[in-house]
């Protein structure tokens, strides 16, 4: 299993035995997430979190995707959520998504997770760009990627959708040095 050290947080595959601690930030980050990531609402279930990690497993073996689960360094806190996916083997780039539950937010987390996974993106993935899409007026996931380095290139119009709508979305790149 790949487990990717940052310090004070690990990155690693979510279990099927994460299931309850991710549907409870879930739950907890609501408010927060719930504007900007169109799955994440109020009453999520344990049921939806199984069937998120085994879409996750299955996107891996499949080469498809490299989701993470952002523990604290004990490897069972869990703060948030990150990964690579999109990913376009002809032109060697991807996205690189993040969140964090609203109790650990502004305390490293998105910055750490990004770091790490832009680093396994161009070594292990192969990738040659990564991109970062934000909907406009997320602020916070902004400031994140500006703080890693990310290029703000453009806002695209109707670039995501969120909840069956299309919405403008900030992109961001990271390429090798």
């Amino acid at each position: 299993m790949t487990r990717l050290h940052t310090g004070r947080f690990l990155l690693r595959p979510f279990t099927t035995a994460d299931a309850p601690a991710f549907a409870a930030a879930v739950r907890e980050s609501a408010a927060s997430l719930g504007p900007w990531m169109g799955w994440a609402h109020a009453a999520y279930t344990v049921d939806e979190a199984r069937s998120w990690i085994a879409f996750c497993e299955a996107a891996r073996a499949a080469g498809h995707a490299h989701e993470f689960g952002i523990f604290l360094d004990d490897g069972e806190t869990l703060v948030g959520g990150a990964g690579l996916n999109q990913l376009n083997t002809v032109h060697a780039f991807c996205n690189l998504g993040y969140w964090v539950r609203t109790s650990q937010q502004r305390q490293g987390a998105a910055l750490a997770a990004v770091g790490a996974l832009t680093r396994y993106a161009f070594e292990v993935v192969k990738q040659a760009r990564v991109e970062i899409v934000i909907a406009d007026g997320n602020l916070p996931s902004m400031a994140v990627a500006r703080k890693a380095g990310a290029v703000h290139e453009c806002l695209a119009r109707k670039r995501l959708q969120l909840r069956g709508a299309a919405v403008d979305a900030h992109v961001f790149s990271l390429v090798p040095d």
